[in-house]
């Protein structure tokens, strides 16, 4: 089913929010106006996360979780001539960060700045041939000193690159922070056509905080919803550009415009799972499989082992060049994605059997 309009005008506000970890109350407030269209059912808890139930009473509980925090900056100290200096959230390339704009959300509204570094011509050969620490780079907002600096930001202002959405060639989308905003608007699609049929379970579709630091968002939302079955829906790496080379071998083959990733591995329940790919296939969802030795460093990690254990499984969307100001994406595996949660969701019920074997 392809997106509609109304849809795609979301996602691209959602996008442009800055609401590093930490600081989701922009995006949470967009979020939970956008699922009060379709229930009124919407809470936030003492984190941030965001829960909108469909079905309430349904049997069992089903947990979709997409988390709407991105990476960002923190100020961390004003200098006597005006610059900002900062920290990282989440983790960075150090070598994406310089020489870009950026955007301070602070109390009185946004403040553009750019990121500052000693110029090339003026750096030590040998300081040329290695990447500048962020430690090194500053904001520069344009203010004479510390206290013209100090009128407009303060130390704990967030801060993102300033950078928005993008349609490139046909259905693909360029954008900052589809890692992971993309999987809130799929768990909130998804939770949206499942409120105009008739699931058997009650379904949570959470927007979680913080995972970007270290899944934290995701574990308090898991022991609150406390669901049987947890499908988490994430961004994953697309290996189709040039710069994996051999990392095809280890993250799997990838497309852009392949459809959904289904992630296998202990991560993973194995029922689940192979509901997941029996829906895919019955429904002629586009699909791809990739496998995860390991905890898959997303929500399921955490969802899996809450209270006495979750039957999880992992959706994801693919995306090439994650962590940077140019994500990118294709409408089509957003559709895929949206429609195998849904249709997953829709066909667990009462007797669905979530023990492993």
């Amino acid at each position: 089913m392809k997106l509609s309009v109304e849809s795609l005008d979301f996602l691209a506000r959602l996008i442009e929010t800055p609401s590093p970890s930490g600081y989701e109350d922009s995006a949470a407030a967009l979020w939970e106006k956008e699922a009060r269209t379709f229930t009124a059912d919407v809470h936030r808890d003492a984190h941030g996360n965001t829960d909108a139930v469909i079905h309430p009473g349904g049997r069992p509980r089903i947990m979709l979780s997409g988390h709407y925090d991105e990476i960002g900056f923190l100020v961390t100290h004003i200098d006597d001539e005006g610059f900002v200096w900062f920290a990282p959230i989440g983790g960075w390339d150090p070598q994406i960060a310089q020489g870009q704009r950026v955007r301070i959300r602070a109390r009185k509204g946004m403040v553009p700045g750019v990121i500052g570094k000693c110029p090339v011509h003026l750096m030590k050969e040998e300081a040329r041939k290695q990447v500048t620490k962020i430690e090194e780079m500053w904001v520069d907002i344009g203010a004479k000193n510390r206290k013209a600096a100090e009128k407009l930001v303060e130390i704990g202002d967030p801060m993102v690159l300033d950078y928005g959405l993008q349609r490139l060639d046909g259905r693909v989308l360029a954008g900052r922070a589809f890692d992971n905003r993309a999987g809130a608007f799929i768990v909130l699609e998804a939770a949206r056509r499942l409120a105009a049929g008739s699931p058997k379970a009650e379904i949570h579709a959470v927007a979680t905080v913080q995972e970007e630091i270290g899944l934290r968002g995701a574990r308090t939302a898991a022991f609150g919803v406390d669901p049987q079955f947890a499908i988490a829906v994430d961004v994953t790496f697309a290996t189709d550009h040039p710069s994996m080379g051999d990392s095809v071998r280890q993250e799997g083959q990838v497309k852009l415009g392949g459809g959904a990733v289904v992630t296998r591995g202990p991560n993973i329940h194995p029922r689940l799972f192979d509901l997941v790919v029996e829906t895919a296939r019955q429904r002629k969802i586009k699909h791809q499989v990739i496998a995860a030795a390991r905890p898959t460093g997303t929500d399921a990690n955490v969802i899996q082992i809450n209270r006495a254990g979750v039957a999880t499984a992992l959706v994801s969307l693919p995306n090439r060049y994650m962590h940077s100001p140019c994500e990118l994406i294709d409408e089509r595996d957003l559709e895929a994605c949206i429609e195998l949660v849904a249709e997953t969701a829709r066909r667990i019920g009462p007797d669905t059997d979530w023990r492993p074997f």
